[in-house]
């Protein structure tokens, strides 16, 4: 009788797109790694980081979140890549089944909010996830925030996290879970993203120009993979860096070419992770002069 039950009321699977908002630099990288147990979205201290809209994919058991991370929104763009990268995540404001403001805890700014005020207008449930928590000197500190955010009239519940602790996270996992619509599963079980090994193995070249010169070119790397061959024993990648002027050029390479080769080794190891074997990496680098300011340079680049 028990298994005649289980059969005419099946559990009922639940899925849906769950998109990620917040100004520059509040954490949605670092959630989203977090929340897959593997590193697909790329993480710097310098703001925009994350350029396109990414999906990650949480399946477990019954429910799938389809996450998506956007870049940082800011109110005023400098440039045409800027431009792309603002209307990437504008894009999806009504697209999405559920959306989730990151907002650092302890200092909400007039970029949050911009970006507030955008999430007013669209339709759906939207929930609020405070981060960075382990920066404050006391949880108590949290509270008057919480009951701030919460006069807003806006969110259906405001979770406080620590990615880099995992303080929070199953918490904020299981908001996620119970607000996600019934539907089938869009994706396989095991598959975390919508792009391929070679996006990602460029956007870990990326990192680490950014990590180690995010001072001196901020945002005017890019990283295109020109070839990628799994071979019998290893993975081969050429990949090329561009930047915009000559003296970048010369930045990247470093004395005796060496901080090109530190680039490469660090990426290198972080791709054989990726990939699960051993990576031979060959990288240079080419001047694109105005390739951030151009749509066609953008274009070119894979921006889209």
């Amino acid at each position: 009788l028990d298994n005649q039950l289980n059969t005419r009321n099946p559990q009922k699977t639940k899925s849906g797109y769950v998109a990620l908002f917040g100004r520059p630099n509040v954490g949605k990288s670092t959630l989203l790694n977090y929340l897959l147990r593997q590193k697909i979205s790329i993480t710097s201290r310098k703001p925009q980081t994350t350029r396109v809209n990414l999906l990650g994919i949480d399946t477990q058991d019954t429910h799938q979140a389809i996450y998506v991370d956007t870049p940082g929104i800011i109110k005023k763009t400098r440039n045409t890549l800027n431009r792309f990268m603002v209307d990437n995540a504008k894009s999806l404001l009504g697209d999405v089944d559920l959306a989730v403001l990151l907002i650092e805890a302890g200092k909400f700014t007039e970029a949050d909010e911009h970006v507030v005020s955008l999430l007013k207008d669209r339709p759906g449930k939207t929930i609020c996830a405070l981060t960075k928590i382990d920066l404050m000197k006391k949880k108590t500190e949290l509270l008057p925030e919480i009951e701030k955010l919460g006069s807003l009239d806006l969110f259906e519940e405001i979770v406080p996290i620590s990615a880099l602790k995992k303080d929070g996270i199953n918490e904020f996992r299981n908001v996620v879970f119970k607000l996600l619509p019934e539907g089938n599963h869009l994706f396989e079980e095991n598959q975390i993203t919508d792009k391929s090994e070679q996006f990602i193995a460029g956007e870990l070249i990326r990192e680490k120009v950014m990590r180690q010169l995010g001072d001196e070119l901020p945002h005017s790397a890019a990283v295109s993979i020109e070839s990628f061959a799994e071979l019998d024993r290893l993975t081969e990648i050429r990949a090329c860096i561009h930047v915009e002027r000559e003296s970048q050029k010369k930045i990247v390479i470093g004395a005796k070419g060496l901080r090109l080769k530190r680039i490469g080794s660090d990426a290198r190891r972080d791709i054989e992770i990726l990939l699960d074997r051993k990576v031979m990496l060959r990288l240079w680098v080419k001047v694109d002069k105005g390739w951030t300011n151009q749509t066609v340079g953008l274009h070119r680049l894979g921006y889209r």
